[in-house]
């Protein structure tokens, strides 16, 4: 068992994913955890130092994401501070950890160990997700669905295709199930065997 921390996600998924295969997984946002359970209402950056084994941190990607590139003339501040939250979780005190963010400022100034998609594991849409690991193996897809003949799609039911709306934001944030399972499942088992790898290498 591990002790895992599911850095600014209110959601719960990925919390839950960790939990019901036997991990100590906590959430932590500054809003409410939508599913009960394990969950520290405040900031993150007061958790780190918790003797944490892992921890998976979804930073709010507003003032980075390329989708708001129109803005960004008016968000240099923002993105300054948005930007020092990213290197403060991801070069805390925590041994393994995966920093999650769609395509941004970010994947421009500091490439991704890894870019997925939510059609390589069990669902329809398309959104192209970055992952930076460290002392993490890459994810391997779990169940690539292949729609109208080709791989790289995108539905109308896809986050990516939402109208506007005042709870977007938060429908867009929400890790799709079929990732959260692919990481419980692959680092809750693998973190062992993976630092074994490296004591080796």
């Amino acid at each position: 068992m591990m002790k895992v921390l599911i850095a600014c996600e209110f959601s719960g998924i990925v919390r839950e994913a960790f939990r019901v295969r036997g991990h100590d997984a906590w959430s932590c946002d500054l809003l409410p955890s939508e599913i009960p359970g394990q969950h520290i209402q405040g900031d993150v950056l007061e958790q780190l130092n918790k003797g944490w084994d892992m921890m998976i941190c979804h930073p709010p990607c507003t003032h980075l994401a390329v989708s708001g590139a129109r803005y960004f003339a008016g968000k240099q501040a923002e993105q300054a501070e948005a930007l020092k939250l990213v290197r403060d979780l991801f070069y805390c005190d925590i041994p393994h950890v995966c920093l999650e963010n769609p395509i941004s400022i970010i994947s421009r100034l500091w490439t991704p160990d890894q870019i997925i998609q939510p059609w390589q594991f069990g669902h329809r849409e398309s959104k192209s997700t970055c992952l930076w690991l460290k002392q993490l193996p890459l994810l391997k897809p779990t169940n690539i669905i292949i729609y109208e003949g080709h791989a790289d799609n995108q539905t109308p039911s896809g986050q990516n295709k939402l109208g506007p709306s005042p709870d977007r934001w938060k429908i867009r944030s929400r890790t799709y199930p079929g990732i959260a399972d692919a990481m419980a499942d692959q680092w809750g088992s693998m973190v062992g065997s993976y630092q074994l790898e490296l004591a080796l290498t």
